[in-house]
């Protein structure tokens, strides 16, 4: 459990911790 706080690197940054979160929008959702 503790990797999960752990920093991470990916791509040439740092993540501080594991947790990550999907974007939430509808500016490309269909109309209707």
């Amino acid at each position: 459990m503790n990797s999960l706080f752990a920093p991470y690197e990916l791509a040439g940054r740092t993540l501080r911790n594991r947790f990550v979160m999907a974007p939430t929008t509808g500016a490309r959702a269909k109309v209707g």
